[in-house]
């Protein structure tokens, strides 16, 4: 058999396929409801552990699919967050019923050697 000499043009992205990975990360990862306008998914200044602490200092009593939705992670990853901050001291968990509420330390120390003279509270309080 001969080959055809007439090459076919290479295809494209397709309609309705995301064309770079910060697209496909938007479609993975639905905006948070925090805040008006939620910049490109890329890095950001706060840790996932902050965000947690955060969202429990605003929110009050949030179950591990309310502060995965409003995060953008996964219910897996909030849980194993809700266990370090509990373990560390930065979270009181207590039992209501089948949920467990939780209750930040605002006098838990920062933990990184740059922060370590400012508490949570004063990060909440800077941050609101």
């Amino acid at each position: 058999m001969i080959a055809s000499s007439r090459r076919t043009p290479k295809k494209t992205a397709r309609a309705g396929r995301p064309k770079s990975v910060a697209q496909s990360r938007a479609v993975r990862n639905p905006t948070p409801d925090i805040g008006a306008e939620s910049p490109a998914r890329g890095w950001t200044f706060l840790t996932n552990h902050a965000h947690v602490l955060l969202c429990l200092a605003h929110a009050g009593s949030l179950t591990a699919r309310e502060l995965s939705l409003r995060i953008g992670i996964t219910e897996r990853s909030v849980q194993a967050i809700l266990s370090d901050l509990v373990a560390d001291g930065y979270l009181e968990k207590t039992k209501v019923g089948r949920r467990n509420d939780y209750a930040v330390n605002e006098s838990g120390r920062l933990r990184h050697p740059l922060e370590a003279a400012h508490t949570v509270g004063e990060l909440i309080e800077a941050l609101t």
